[in-house]
């Protein structure tokens, strides 16, 4: 009879210590990273997205405790570097950097050999930042004023090209939207596909395109230097950081746009993972070290968490299919 009662003591012992151990937060268990993280940039360095990148993988060094590196994976108007990171192993391991053209690529008359990942191929992590579009030109153009340079295309169709991004990327869509409400015919101001911004920017003070429409933040070095001059800005009000470039809707027309970053982790990553992350960007978000980065950039910074962004995501790929075809840039 004692010895049933031991053993059946011992037995309740085991039985309990095997409880707490699976009451156990999971979180607590998940030491992500093990190893070191490579970090996906769907567009080349220089650029906004790859700026930004490149500071959150240092602060995510920190704060994680492994390497982070910054692999760009240029092409196909960011499909490449966004399906290597949707197809990436849901180990915690590889996460990329979101850009816009995630919410525009399927959207496109694209080849069945060519698919492309949406939204619903990532787990969201979190959105960092999003930056509206410019319009910039040389500082050696004869153009002063918007109105001067949309006075020039609309009566010289054809002469004046623009550049930014891919053929239908973001700042393509922004320079189509703006000019179909401003009642001038899209192609009256041709886009010439590039790298990114960067690639484009340089096109532009080379004179090889008379038109960037990429976001201010990323022109700023070459304004700063007064070889580029800003002459209107797609958002609703004014950026402090260029208070005297008029937005669109001040001169008249109607239409705003703008790029925006964010985070994310290949879909199937564990909650456990994502938590692990959205912790630790969070805490990034809210650091002197990142803020003055963005300010001096000057990036504007805009923080959701997983659950805010996934919602983010949804809204905005359903928009931009009907944006996308009343400019002209879609199937």
């Amino acid at each position: 009879m004692r010895h049933w009662i031991s053993l059946g003591v011992v037995a309740a012992v085991l039985a309990l210590a095997l409880v707490a151990t699976w009451a156990s937060p999971a979180s607590a268990q998940v030491k992500v990273p093990s190893r070191p993280v490579q970090f996906i940039v769907p567009w080349a360095e220089g650029g906004g997205t790859d700026r930004i990148a490149r500071m959150v993988a240092v602060l995510l060094e920190k704060d994680l405790g492994q390497p982070v590196t910054v692999v760009n994976r240029m092409g196909g108007g960011g499909a490449l570097g966004h399906t290597a990171g949707a197809t990436a192993a849901p180990d915690g391991h590889t996460i990329t950097i979101l850009t816009t053209e995630l919410s525009m690529m399927h959207w496109m008359d694209l080849t069945p050999l060519r698919q492309v990942p949406t939204y619903k191929d990532f787990t969201p992590v979190a959105l960092l930042n999003v930056d509206p579009a410019g319009v910039q030109v040389a500082a050696t153009a004869k153009w002063k004023t918007l109105k001067d340079l949309l006075d020039y295309v609309k009566s010289n169709p054809g002469k004046v090209w623009a550049a930014g991004s891919s053929s239908g990327g973001i700042w393509d869509l922004a320079r189509a939207g703006m000019l179909k409400t401003a009642a001038i015919p899209v192609d009256a101001m041709p886009f010439v596909p590039s790298a990114g911004a960067a690639a484009a920017l340089q096109e532009l003070v080379a004179g090889r395109v008379q038109v960037v429409t990429a976001s201010l933040v990323e022109g700023r070095p070459l304004i700063d230097a007064g070889k580029v001059r800003a002459l209107a800005y797609m958002a609703e009000k004014r950026d402090p950081a260029f208070p005297d470039v008029p937005t669109l809707k001040e001169l008249g027309i109607n239409w705003t746009m703008g790029a925006w970053r964010g985070i994310a982790l290949p879909k199937g990553t564990s909650s456990e993972i994502v938590a692990v992350y959205e912790k630790a960007l969070d805490k990034i978000v809210k650091s002197n070290e990142f803020v003055d980065f963005m300010h001096k950039g000057p990036f504007g910074i805009l923080y959701k968490g997983s659950a805010d962004f996934g919602k983010f995501l949804a809204e905005l790929d359903e928009l931009m299919g009907v944006l996308m075809k009343e400019a002209g840039v879609t199937k």
